[in-house]
């Protein structure tokens, strides 16, 4: 069963090294390719197609994306290992993209990595079939889990995605997942506002078990891949959120009974 878990290939862009913001501890970070929502804000714009695509920066085309084996990631995750120890609680993390769009190949990381005793988070649109998540769940220690809105129509209006299916998964999650926590990109001109963000922290209090909310500033950072790509940047005349008005949103979270945090 081992050899067949790391021979098992999935299409991914990048391994990011020393993460400190995408679960608890020091993180290995996986990229996936492929994403079913297309945020106007993503700032990994390279992550949303599956397709293997050519990326122009500084006036160098390079690749994106290349398919692995679990053999080969774990390569990488394993010279790393000395620092989860050292940071008390470290480990892999599968993003995006979204991992739940390439099923086989992440549940075959995620439970390799636990065979090798590796602590494993994924972050998550939350946004596939409930039996795929469900096999995920044994072998994810943390699931961070973005909850963008709760209306439906701005949801897809800025998402291209409808959020029922999303909201739906959070209740499965919330009561089979070991560890849920709520994340929000905080948005302006989609979801800043004190009641945009008091909707949703009153929906994840409501989840079982879920003592979390990350608030993550909405910033620029990636906008320039867009022209890389041949695109537009839908979001460039939008400035990030004021620390001060972070605060706010901050205490609108803390007032649902919620542990919230600003970034994660």
């Amino acid at each position: 069963m081992r050899q067949k878990l790391t021979e098992v290939t999935g299409r991914i862009f990048n391994i990011q090294r020393f993460s400190i913001h995408d679960g608890p501890g020091v993180r290995t970070i996986v990229f996936f390719k492929g994403c079913p929502l297309r945020c106007k804000w993503c700032c990994n714009p390279e992550s949303q197609s599956y397709k293997q695509e050519e990326i122009t920066t500084a006036g160098i085309t390079k690749p994106v994306g290349k398919d692995v084996t679990v053999s080969e990631v774990l390569e990488e995750i394993e010279r790393d290992r000395v620092y989860y120890r050292r940071s008390g609680y470290g480990g892999v993390t599968l993003s995006g993209g979204e991992c739940l769009w390439q099923p086989e190949f992440s549940e075959a990381l995620l439970r390799a990595c636990h065979e090798r005793g590796i602590s494993t988070a994924i972050e998550t649109t939350g946004y596939a079939d409930i039996e795929i998540i469900r096999r995920f769940l044994p072998h994810v220690d943390t699931v961070l889990m973005d909850i963008k809105h709760i209306d439906n129509e701005k949801h897809k209006k800025f998402t291209t995605q409808s959020n029922e299916l999303i909201l739906e998964n959070a209740r499965h999650i919330a009561r089979e997942s070991k560890h849920l926590i709520i994340r929000t990109p905080v948005i302006p001109t989609f979801n800043d506002t004190q009641a945009e963000i008091g909707s949703i922290a009153k929906f994840a209090s409501s989840l079982d078990g879920v003592s979390e909310m990350h608030l993550l500033p909405y910033h620029r950072i990636g906008s320039d891949k867009y022209a890389g790509l041949g695109r537009t940047y839908e979001m460039a005349h939008i400035s990030p959120p004021s620390k001060e008005q972070m605060e706010l949103l901050l205490e609108v979270v803390n007032n649902y009974g919620l542990k919230g945090q600003i970034g994660g």
